[in-house]
C-alpha cells in the first residue's frame, strides 16, 4: 500500500473514530457511572449466552444464504470457507466501517478463485435485503403498535429526519439543476466514450468492477433455491429478534419488555449500526438507550446497561470467532505446509 492510500485509510479511520467518540459522549454524558457499574455487576449473564447462541445461528444462516447467491455465478464455495470469510469480514468492520464487506469478498475470492467484484455484487444484494427487512419490520410496528411506540418513532426518528430532509431540499433549485445536469452528462460521456476511456487504467478498472458488480447483482434472478433463500432470510431475522429480546432478562428493570416491544429495539439498533462508525459504537448505545428511556421510562443508566450488554457481547463474540476464522483460513494451512517441508 502506497503512502497516499495509507493516508486516506488513516484519515477515514480517524474520522469515523472521532464520530464514534462524539456519539459515545452524547450517550454517556450525565450518567451515574457508579449506578452503571452496579447494574453490570448485578446483571444475569446467563441470558447473554442464549443471545450469543442465536447470534451464531444467524451467522450460520447468513453464510448459507450467501452461498445461494454465489452459486448462480458458476462457483460453489464450501460452507465453512464461506462462513469463515464472512466472520473475518465482520471482525474487519469493527476496525473500519464497511471495509468488512470487501474483506470477506477478497478472502473468499482468493480461496475459491472467484472474481472479487462479482462477490461484491452478491454482498450488495444481501445488504439491500437487510435494509428492506428492517424497513418491513418498521412498517409492521407502525401499523400494529400501541401509541407509545408510534410517539417514539415520530418524535425521535421521523421528525428529525424530516427536518434534515427539508434543510437539504431547501437548497437553491439551481444547485439541484446543475447537479442533475453534470451527473447525466458524466454518465453519457462515460458510456459514449467507454472504449476510449478503457485505455486509461483507472477507467478500465472501474468499468470491470461495475461489470462484475452487475453480474453479481443478477444472481438474485437466477437463484435455483428461491424458497430456501426466503426461508433463510426469515430465519435470520427471527434469530436476530430473539437475540435482541432475551437480553432484556439480564436486568430486572427491562425484564417485563415483551417480545413484540423488543422489535423496536431491533429496528432502531439495526439502523444505528449502519451509522459509519466503528461497529456502531456510540450510535447503538445512544439510540437503544433512548428507546428504553422513552418507551419504558427506565433510567438512563439502565438503558445504557442493556445497550452495553447487548452490543459488547456481540462485539467480543465476533472478534473471537473472527480470530478463529483467520487461524483456520490462514494459520492452520501455513502450519500444515511447514510440517510437510520438514
Amino acid at each position: 500500500m502506497n503512502f497516499r492510500k495509507f493516508a486516506i485509510q488513516a484519515l477515514k479511520f480517524l474520522g469515523f473514530l472521532a464520530l464514534g467518540i462524539l456519539l459515545l459522549w452524547l450517550a454517556f454524558r450525565n450518567v451515574n457511572f457508579k449506578s452503571l457499574a452496579k447494574n453490570l455487576k448485578e446483571a444475569n449473564y446467563y441470558w447473554l449466552v442464549l443471545s450469543i447462541f442465536f447470534s451464531l445461528l444467524a451467522f450460520v444462516l447468513r453464510a448459507r444464504r450467501w452461498q445461494l447467491l454465489i452459486n448462480p455465478l458458476g462457483f460453489h464455495p464450501t460452507f465453512w470457507r464461506t462462513f469463515h470469510a464472512m466472520m473475518i469480514g465482520y471482525m474487519a468492520n469493527i476496525a473500519l466501517p464497511r471495509i468488512g464487506e470487501v474483506t470477506r469478498c477478497v478472502v473468499l475470492g482468493k480461496k475459491e478463485k472467484i472474481a472479487v467484484d462479482k462477490l461484491i455484487g452478491t454482498v450488495i444484494i444481501e445488504r439491500t435485503i437487510d435494509l428492506l427487512s428492517v424497513l418491513l419490520f418498521l412498517i409492521v410496528i407502525i401499523l400494529t403498535s400501541k401509541t407509545l411506540i408510534n410517539k417514539f418513532l415520530k418524535e425521535s426518528i421521523f421528525m428529525p429526519l424530516r427536518e434534515k430532509a427539508l434543510s437539504v431540499i431547501n437548497l437553491p433549485w439551481i444547485f439541484w439543476a446543475l447537479l442533475a445536469f453534470f451527473a447525466v452528462a458524466a454518465l453519457y460521456l462515460m458510456i459514449r466514450y467507454r472504449k476510449s476511456l478503457r485505455k486509461f487504467r483507472f477507467f478500465s478498472k472501474m468499468f470491470d468492477i461495475a461489470k462484475g458488480v452487475i453480474t453479481g447483482l443478477k444472481t438474485i434472478t437466477n437463484l435455483n433455491r428461491k424458497w430456501e433463500f426466503i426461508f433463510l432470510t426469515i430465519s435470520i431475522w427471527v434469530s436476530y429478534a430473539i437475540m435482541t429480546w432475551v437480553v432484556v432478562f439480564c436486568l430486572k428493570s427491562t425484564s417485563d419488555i415483551t417480545f413484540w416491544n423488543s422489535l423496536i429495539i431491533l429496528v432502531v439498533g439495526g439502523l444505528a449500526m449502519s451509522v459509519p462508525v466503528q461497529a456502531g459504537f456510540g450510535a447503538f448505545h445512544w439510540a437503544v438507550s433512548q428507546v428504553l428511556i422513552v418507551m419504558h421510562g427506565i433510567s438512563r443508566e439502565d438503558g445504557l446497561t442493556y445497550a452495553i450488554l447487548s452490543h459488547e457481547s456481540q462485539i467480543i463474540f465476533e472478534i473471537l470467532v473472527g480470530l478463529i476464522s483467520i487461524y483456520i483460513m490462514y494459520g492452520r494451512n501455513r502450519k500444515d505446509k511447514t510440517a510437510d517441508k520438514v
